[in-house]
């Protein structure tokens, strides 16, 4: 490991009582979902239960600079361990996402063969294999899954993003032209110090390029299931903007887009290369009747009342002793399965794909197995809960075409059986 990590913190964990982003104290609470247990520490079926940590999930508000941020910081080594399981290559609508970012950046600017693509959080190469044979490449990772883009062809450094990789990278492949960091920007600790090393890489008409969950899908769409510790900021264009400008950089074009059930692609470059696409002062204009403590506090009471929901359908099915098989173990599912409080005389099983490294597994803070989704065909459970909601539909036609017959629950934003 390097000697001074960015995406780490070698103490374990510490209270953020200061914004992420402007270091204001004044930081309000929009919800506190108690304390929950790392997503990704998965203990095997059979092992016996032992201690575990949790850790306190409170999300908090800073009016100054727009930004909402989780209230602890837990130890990066803790939320993304070396056999972290996610596999962003698995999931169809990232594949496209990133099919789609490639299309859009190269009809929008210049890139040509020479010029270097860095992708920061690179996970198996998904992103970089649009741009692999047409560009130079570059990934970085800490995970084992890094080893399965070099298989394919992807340079890959396996370490965490942090001053000594970026020295061996401007030292060995020089600067980039595009920088990105998809599903991972919000994960980084140090987040000012993260964008001036950004800055660092970038050529003089560079551009660096973000996709993060967006805040304001969080709130319209009562998506509290995407509140766990590996999320410690949650932006809002806004945010992005404030943060940027800190650093000479500005924001040049923003879209939404549907990953991840709602979130944010951002361009930034150095002030004065390009030209502001109209999309930014756009959905700035839009946030500012978002953002909001009363809009937060109604949020809040809805996902008090969308908790209760849930449970009230729960209770009725049991009643009827009926069996409910969990379909998805997203990192998301965590937080939804221990805030309301399902355990596994509620919740047979969580069925993931053949191949998932979750397989054989609990869900994290229970003994909920999870389970080839084999078994859902196989089995006939009368209910399936989808936990990866934000892809309901897509799933839902997978299922019945595959043969599935029983009915679904959607437990967000409404809970709904159909």
């Amino acid at each position: 490991m390097p000697k001074s990590d960015i995406l780490i913190h070698t103490d374990s964990s510490f209270v953020a009582d200061k914004c992420q982003i402007s270091d204001s104290t004044e930081l309000e609470s929009i919800l506190f979902l108690g304390y929950l247990p790392p997503v990704n520490q998965l203990i095997p079926i059979g092992e016996h239960p032992k201690e575990q940590p949790s850790f306190p999930a409170e999300l908090l508000y800073c009016e100054k600079s727009y930004l909402a941020q989780l209230g602890l910081i837990v130890n990066s080594r803790i939320l993304f361990p070396l056999e972290y399981p996610y596999t962003s290559s698995t999931t169809k609508i990232l594949r496209d996402n990133f099919c789609e970012l490639y299309d859009e950046l190269t009809s929008l600017y210049d890139l040509d063969e020479n010029d270097l693509v860095i992708d920061i959080g690179s996970n198996d190469g998904n992103l970089l294999s649009n741009f692999q044979h047409k560009h130079k490449i570059l990934g970085i990772t800490p995970e084992k899954i890094g080893h399965t883009a070099i298989k394919n062809g992807i340079p890959t450094i396996i370490d965490y993003f942090s001053r000594d990789v970026v020295n061996d990278i401007l030292i060995n492949y020089g600067k980039a032209k595009i920088i990105t960091a998809t599903n991972v920007f919000a994960h980084i600790d140090n987040i000012n110090e993260v964008v001036d090393l950004i800055d660092d890489l970038l050529i003089d008409d560079g551009i660096f390029i973000s996709e993060s969950h967006y805040l304001v899908s969080l709130i319209n769409n009562l998506q509290y299931d995407t509140i766990y510790h590996e999320h410690l900021r949650y932006y809002s264009l806004n945010s992005l903007n404030y943060l940027f400008e800190k650093h000479n950089l500005e924001i040049i074009n923003a879209k939404k887009i549907p990953t991840h059930g709602g979130s944010i692609r951002v361009y930034v470059a150095r002030k004065g290369v390009f030209s502001i696409n109209n999309n930014v002062k756009i959905i700035l204009d839009e946030e500012l009747k978002e953002l909001s403590m009363d809009k937060f506090k109604k949020f809040r009471d809805r996902v008090i009342l969308s908790k209760l929901k849930l449970y009230g359908h729960l209770l009725d099915i049991k009643k009827g002793g009926s069996k409910i098989y969990g379909i998805g173990a997203p990192s998301r599912a965590t937080t939804l399965i221990n805030y309301v409080g399902i355990d596994h005389g509620i919740l047979d099983c969580v069925l993931e794909i053949s191949g998932s490294q979750k397989i054989g597994h609990y869900i994290p803070g229970t003994k909920i197995p999870i389970l080839d989704e084999s078994l859902l065909f196989e089995d006939q459970p009368e209910f399936a809960l989808i936990l990866s909601w934000h892809i309901a539909e897509e799933l839902i036609s997978k299922l019945n075409k595959k043969g599935f017959s029983g009915k679904y629950i959607i437990p967000l934003p409404e809970p709904i059986i159909m």
